[in-house]
């Protein structure tokens, strides 16, 4: 059986994630990859993580790999706010260096792991490789304006799952490459920007089951897109 892989695992989304894969039980091994270190079920193996570090990244796959193969990722660390970050309401309120620490998390951390979980994931066979993804990284949906810095890192993340689709459709023609937007979710991440309670409003439970419920759904033709979590693609 091939493991599977959720890193940002100490996060809302991610614990959540993690408990429902530990359950289902349908991967040999359910690895938990954070850099904040969070209970998890007895069953899980959790490998310290910084997406931020290649070298952080190498060695928690390499630890990752030594169960054998890997049959799903889903990335799902990312940041919207937090010591020195804010989304931008304005233009003038940019601030370059906390915008380079949104992308190192949400754009680039993803292709890192990529890097490093994809010789680990088979050349033939379903699989799939996923990361937390957003609506308000798409550019045809954008009306609000605002936000600047997520914007934008969520839509790099979109096109490089696209275009580690274009390329792995060569090597691992069954491999999915998705991008997921979870809605808002009961987590620290949207806690000062979601709504009260009601419609849209997910525990992190129920996002985890929605997501892992279209990812079941997903065929390489949908490769290098991004759905939302009721099964609907995201404009790009």
């Amino acid at each position: 059986m091939s493991s599977a892989v959720v890193v940002g695992a100490s996060g809302g989304v991610g614990r959540a994630l993690v408990a429902a894969l530990a359950a289902e039980g349908a991967y040999g091994t359910v690895f938990a990859l954070s850099r904040a270190s969070a209970p998890q079920p007895e069953a899980v193996r959790t490998v310290p993580v910084d997406v931020t570090d290649e070298t952080s990244v190498a060695a928690a796959m390499g630890e990752v790999g030594e169960a054998g193969p890997v049959g799903l990722v889903i990335v799902a660390s990312g940041v919207l706010h937090g010591p020195g970050i804010a989304p931008e309401k304005a233009l003038r309120t940019l601030d370059p260096a906390a915008m380079a620490e949104v992308f190192a998390v949400n754009a680039i951390g993803p292709a890192l792991v990529a890097k490093h979980a994809l010789p680990l994931m088979p050349r033939k066979g379903r699989c799939v490789f996923a990361a937390l993804s957003a609506r308000v990284g798409s550019i045809g949906d954008n009306r609000l304006g605002g936000w600047y810095a997520y914007r934008a890192s969520k839509a790099a993340l979109n096109q490089i799952l696209r275009t580690l689709a274009v390329e792995t459709a060569r090597t691992h023609p069954e491999l999915i490459v998705a991008g997921l937007h979870p809605g808002t979710v009961q987590t620290g991440l949207s806690r000062p920007f979601r709504p009260d309670p009601g419609p849209g409003l997910f525990a992190p439970e129920e996002s985890a089951a929605h997501l892992l419920r279209v990812l079941a759904g997903l065929g390489p033709g949908d490769s290098g897109r991004v759905f939302a979590w009721d099964g609907q693609p995201v404009p790009p």
